[in-house]
């Protein structure tokens, strides 16, 4: 794999003097490395990234106030985080992700509040680097084979993993510095 990513490297830098094509490449080339080393075939990795994009689309549509959704696909499965002010909007959201094509299975795990501000959310993105960052450092498990998702400091586990895996996984997002609570929606291997 390291000889792949060195190969994608070199390649890169050959590729410098069409700058103007380099995000784009550069991009392309990313999400190829990653879906190498992913469990999904990629076909179905493909498929999470529509099902995400249609999802939201389907929220915008709808047109619903006062809800902060995200959407978050691995192998079918849909996660919802965010926030809604009552159970019948949190049930809306639910109805719209279900009713998109080629989702298995949906948790909508959003929060009964307002939108919670700027700071949390940032909060949550320094606590998935800090968990993401961890995992690689963690030679027991592949970071590129668990989703990690947090929402209001909840770390949320997504991935197709075999138990020991799970469990390397769980701890190491127990143990990061600000998580509250670890929910595991783990498909197993084994």
């Amino acid at each position: 794999m390291r000889k792949t990513v060195l190969s994608v490297i070199i390649g890169l830098g050959a590729a410098l003097p069409l700058a103007g094509c380099f995000p784009v490449v550069a991009t392309g080339v990313g999400v190829g490395a990653m879906m190498l080393d992913d469990r999904r075939s990629t076909g179905v990795y493909l498929e999470d990234e529509e099902i995400e994009l249609k999802a939201a689309s389907r929220l915008r549509e709808a047109g619903i106030e006062g809800v902060r959704a995200n959407f978050t696909s691995f192998n079918r499965r849909l996660l919802i985080t965010g926030e809604a002010p009552t159970e019948a909007l949190k049930g809306r959201v639910t109805e719209l992700a279900q009713a998109v094509p080629e989702v298995k299975e949906v948790f909508n795990e959003m929060a009964l509040k307002a939108p919670v501000g700027i700071a949390t959310r940032s909060n949550d993105g320094l606590i998935t680097t800090k968990v993401k960052a961890r995992l690689i450092d963690d030679a027991r498990v592949n970071a590129n084979h668990v989703k990690v998702v947090t929402a209001d400091a909840v770390v949320y586990l997504m991935g197709l993993v075999k138990r020991d895996e799970a469990a390397v996984a769980t701890e190491v997002a127990a143990r990061t510095q600000g998580v509250r609570k670890v929910v595991k929606l783990f498909e197993y291997l084994d």
